[in-house]
């Protein structure tokens, strides 16, 4: 239901004719079931596997499609038009595999990346901490040198596919004296001895999603598992996959945006009042095409720094920050507008529109508040025009 025909690939169209009908068939009948239960949507994952889906924008020389990131939004946003939570899954390994596929050495990548290409391993990024969320510098967990070992000690919190991924990339400070250059990264496999986890969170919105506390005590790390075989670069390697994953976080948003612009204009059609469809009434026509501005504004937007991205461009890091913050604050808009024109029946939860906007407020937060995200937008608009 686009106002604008983007110019895909034919490809990109019959991944995104892929998408759509997996997210219909598969996801939609069991999207309310696994909200009510908060349940991990395992068998999805194997679908969305045996469709290659886990392989969009991996290289072929590790197992993968050798697509872009426009690829992966394009596959995040329609299985986010149905369920954002299930989609959270997805998109939350490619942001635990970026910083191998960025920073890793080859022998890392050649190990990693063809298990996470095939959907045999999901990933999971280790970063957010109690006192380390927005600001990623405050790691408080450590990795000591002890031989060919790194000792690791310290909490992660509200990690998304905690307790659920194989393979995690965990961010941790190696020499606190260095500031955000003592700061290194590490992959951390599942089942490590001291590598345990917290309870599972009980979440508004994004449900089926696993979000955990990852906690490591002593835990043993080769330091042939030190990202890119060099200490010091954790930070930078978390700021350059977060260019990579925010984009994916505002298709995510487009995604939730469009399945409730969606279900609005249907009961818009079918609700009576006074006689006729509410659909003709002017309020709720101009609040349709508020909605549909901005999803296009958004989604215009989300596409094109992914374009950038796929071009090779280097500073991209504001334009993603900016279409994060758009399409999540567009995202929250909508969804609330789309309860708003359900009235009563938008507030129960045999309407999906609900879930929607509880689904979208997470968009406004995780890699990174919006807030940060304009403080972000902000300083690179003034680096472009210092004089």
């Amino acid at each position: 239901m686009s106002l604008i025909d983007y110019p895909l690939t034919e490809d990109q169209k019959m991944l995104k004719d892929l998408c759509r009908q997996i997210a219909e068939e598969k996801i939609k009948p069991i999207s309310h079931q696994y909200d009510e239960e908060e349940k991990f949507p395992a068998e999805t994952m194997k679908v969305l596997a045996q469709s290659d889906l886990f392989s969009i924008c991996i290289p072929t020389e590790y197992g993968g499609m050798g697509g872009g990131l426009l690829d992966l939004c394009i596959a995040t946003e329609e299985l986010s038009r149905v369920d954002g939570g299930i989609a959270a899954v997805y998109a939350a390994s490619f942001l635990g595999m970026f910083p191998i596929l960025l920073y890793g050495t080859e022998e890392q990548k050649k190990k990693y990346l063809p298990d996470i290409a095939s959907g045999k391993n999901l990933a999971a990024f280790g970063l957010t901490e109690p006192e380390a969320g927005s600001d990623a510098a405050a790691v408080r967990t450590t990795a000591k040198k002890d031989g060919d070992y790194y000792i690791l000690n310290g909490t992660k919190h509200f990690i998304t596919n905690g307790g659920d991924a194989q393979i995690n990339t965990i961010i941790a400070v190696t020499n606190k004296s260095k500031g955000p250059r003592g700061i290194s990264a590490f992959i951390v496999e599942k089942g490590q001895e001291g590598f345990t986890f917290g309870k599972k969170e009980e979440k508004l919105g994004i449900r089926a999603s696993s979000t955990r506390e990852l906690i490591f005590t002593d835990v043993k790390v080769h330091k042939d598992n030190l990202l890119g075989q060099k200490e010091g670069i954790g930070f930078i390697s978390t700021m350059k996959t977060f260019d990579k994953s925010r984009p994916g976080v505002a298709a995510q948003a487009v995604g939730i945006a469009q399945g409730a612009l969606e279900e609005a204009v249907k009961y818009a059609h079918s609700r009576i009042q006074f006689g006729k469809p509410i659909s003709s009434f002017q309020g709720i026509q101009w609040m349709l095409a508020d909605m549909a501005t901005k999803i296009e504004a958004a989604r215009s937007l989300v596409y094109s720094v992914a374009s950038m991205v796929d071009r090779g461009i280097k500073n991209v890091g504001g334009a993603s920050a900016a279409a994060k913050l758009f399409a999540s604050d567009t995202a929250m808009e909508v969804t609330t507008n789309a309860v708003q024109i359900l009235g009563g029946y938008g507030y129960m939860r045999d309407y999906p529109v609900e879930k929607f906007m509880r689904d979208a407020k997470i968009t406004q937060i995780y890699e990174g508040t919006n807030q940060i995200q304009r403080t972000i937008v902000a300083l690179d608009l003034l680096k472009r025009y210092a004089k």
